[in-house]
């Protein structure tokens, strides 16, 4: 590989990283002034015109005030937890395929950081990372409630991870492959001449647990007990301060976008769209809008629901994901695995 070769592959993987947390600056205004206008508030309206400057503010304020680590802290393990969670999350987003593909100078450039043929395998792993992050700061904080957080969240999200993966694998037995590339290829095109060929249409009991599965893999309403505040205090993070505090934060919000975005390549055809062949710098462009916009539709519905459906208890959570949600991620891949037989028989 060439220098230019090896400049291009570092764009690829450090553009994502370095645009996503500078999103959720605007999204975390965007949630507050649509967390208003459900409840019939004005949201935040004060700093800057709109409220705009609110979410900066906050981060300076963060960033100014003193990081407090308890005295009988595991002072290494407290301080790696909140990296770990914005690791995994930025990792995550390396296999995913964010556009087209834009031929330059004799050179075929594909908008994913990683295109790994175990793409999914891959996605999965990195995401279980944030399950030891909640655990570490729980464990290291030396806080009895801060660990009944951690030891909540990492039962929450193994149980759930097992109806999201369950729910994944019929993606990928229709597709016959783990990567992710791939599975947006074979969504292109339509049924019938105007039903989009997305896994939406014949997986929608798939999508519909994967989906669900993924507001407890982020740890938000209604299934945020690891931050149950009525009996943890503030959960696993409340002996975190300033921007160790801020890291959670953040991480939360990444792993959102992370989660909408695996959403849209898996069941809503990714960066594709029926009759849309991108061609030229323009036509890739607008492949990556178009994957933004399914991905923002998506956020959409986690603020949505985070701001109209109460919280669940702890058992009717555990209940759900283990005789709901697994029985009928495993009845969906029965399903694809027949119409995979009839298709192969025909």
């Amino acid at each position: 590989m060439t220098l230019l070769d090896w400049a291009i592959l570092v764009l690829r993987v450090a553009l994502p990283a370095l645009i996503m947390p500078a999103i959720v600056i605007p999204l975390v205004w965007y949630e507050r002034r649509m967390a208003g206008f459900i409840q019939d508030r004005p949201g935040p309206n004060r700093v800057g015109p709109f409220g705009l400057m609110q979410s900066p503010a906050d981060i300076l304020k963060l960033f100014m005030k003193e990081a407090f680590i308890p005295a009988n802290a595991d002072r290494l393990l407290f301080q790696l937890a909140p990296a770990l969670a914005i690791f995994a999350a930025l990792m995550t987003f390396a296999a995913i395929p964010y556009g087209g593909t834009l031929g330059i100078g004799g050179r075929q450039i594909p908008f994913i950081g990683a295109d790994i043929s175990i793409g999914v395998l891959y996605i999965f792993a990195i995401t279980s990372l944030s399950v030891y992050a909640i655990v570490l700061a729980g464990w290291s904080s030396n806080n009895k409630f801060s660990l009944m957080g951690g030891i909540r969240s990492s039962a929450q999200l193994i149980s759930y991870e097992l109806a999201m993966t369950t729910a994944a694998a019929g993606v990928i037995l229709a597709a016959s492959s783990f990567q992710l590339t791939d599975i947006v290829a074979m969504q292109q095109g339509t049924w019938l001449g105007f039903i989009p060929r997305w896994n939406l249409f014949p997986q929608a009991l798939g999508f519909l647990v994967f989906f669900i599965a993924t507001f407890a893999e982020t740890n938000r309403l209604p299934f945020d007990l690891p931050e149950a505040e009525a009996e943890l205090v503030a959960g696993y993070h409340t002996e975190y301060s300033a921007m160790h505090f801020g890291s959670f934060q953040l991480a939360e919000y990444l792993n959102i976008m992370v989660v909408c975005a695996l959403t849209v390549t898996l069941y809503l055809g990714g960066w594709s769209l029926p009759g849309f062949d991108p061609h030229g710098v323009i036509g890739v462009l607008l492949s990556v809008v178009v994957f933004a916009v399914k991905t923002g539709i998506l956020i959409n519905v986690f603020i949505w629901v985070r701001w109209t459906l109460p919280r669940f208890r702890y058992d009717q959570l555990m209940r759900l994901g283990w005789k709901a949600f697994l029985p009928l991620a495993i009845l969906n891949l029965f399903w694809i695995a027949a119409l995979e037989m009839w298709r192969a028989s025909r």
